[in-house]
């Protein structure tokens, strides 16, 4: 004898309508967040692949940063050194055109302001410390105020900088170090500063001995040239060895933000198509559980 019963039917339609909803709702949730996930645990096999995807993305973006902050401090450097450059070969060119012609009336005022220049470079800043110290904090690293300080002066006693130099991670395994000490940059300018101002004040007549002093001075420049554009041609390297890099990691960082999405964000065009198809099989869900809840036992005895 076939026995009748809806009420187990219709638990199995209620419980169907129930998953149906269910997968209804993660697809609106995915839509609305565009995340196929509100947390790593719901990727699944995605889930280890974007954890590790982050941490390298993080690391980068770590090594980009510094390298930026890097890539700023040696701006500053080519711009002091730049204006050293400038200030010194202006002086030199002044100096040797005063002998050749006889007159020193713009002798002083160009050597005292070359020397304020020069000075106010190798104690530059980068608004907290200098740039030319070294690990020294406290103090300038180039000491003499005036033209007349630097009588006698030695680079032992006018310089205060320790030349140890930094280092930052600036890419995988790559490590560049850094640093420029005001006593490598300005150290032969003293002695030609030094010569300016033990010879004395330089009026409209030259006295052989400043003539002499002035023709010395300009040789101890141009020596000092050699360094100056020696060093600026090293911190040259090191910036284009930074924009190769940040090159590199901007397009780096751009890939492992796209491995990010494929693990992690919601793909619109096929969520649209499951939304419809979620929706039609909740909507037959419906249909067959209000037709169960219709059968009676006067169905099947007619």
């Amino acid at each position: 004898m076939t026995r009748i019963a809806t009420i187990p039917l219709q638990q199995a339609q209620a419980a169907g309508i129930a998953r149906a909803t269910d997968k209804l709702n993660d697809v609106i949730n995915q839509l609305s967040s565009g995340k196929k996930s509100p947390d790593l645990a719901g990727l699944g096999s995605d889930a280890v692949r974007s954890l590790s995807t982050r941490n390298m993305l993080a690391r980068q973006e770590a090594q980009g940063k510094a390298a930026s902050q890097l890539g700023t401090t040696l701006s500053l450097y080519a711009t002091n050194i730049g204006a050293i450059d400038a200030s010194a070969t202006s002086l030199r060119t002044t100096l040797l055109t005063a002998v050749g012609n006889g007159d020193g009336t713009a002798a002083q005022g160009a050597i005292v302001s070359a020397f304020q220049q020069i000075r106010n470079a190798l104690n530059a800043s980068d608004g907290e410390v200098s740039l030319f110290a070294g690990s020294q904090t406290q103090g300038t690293p180039f000491k003499p105020v005036t033209l007349a300080d630097t009588v006698g002066a030695t680079t032992a006693t006018a310089f205060a900088d320790d030349g140890v130099r930094a280092s930052a991670r600036v890419g995988d395994a790559i490590d560049l170090t850094y640093g420029v000490s005001a006593r490598e940059l300005g150290g032969d300018l003293l002695q030609a500063f030094r010569t300016l101002a033990e010879a004395g004040d330089i009026g409209t007549t030259l006295t052989a001995a400043q003539k002499t002093a002035m023709t010395s001075a300009a040789d101890q420049i141009q020596k000092a040239l050699a360094g100056v554009r020696s060093i600026d041609g090293e911190n040259g390297r090191k910036q284009a060895l930074l924009e190769s890099l940040g090159t590199r990691a901007a397009e780096r960082s751009t890939l492992l933000k796209g491995v990010i999405v494929d693990a992690e964000d919601a793909d619109y065009a096929q969520l649209s198509t499951e939304l419809d198809q979620q929706q039609q099989v909740l909507k037959a869900s419906y249909s067959v559980f209000s037709q169960v809840s219709k059968l009676s036992l006067t169905d099947y005895i007619r």
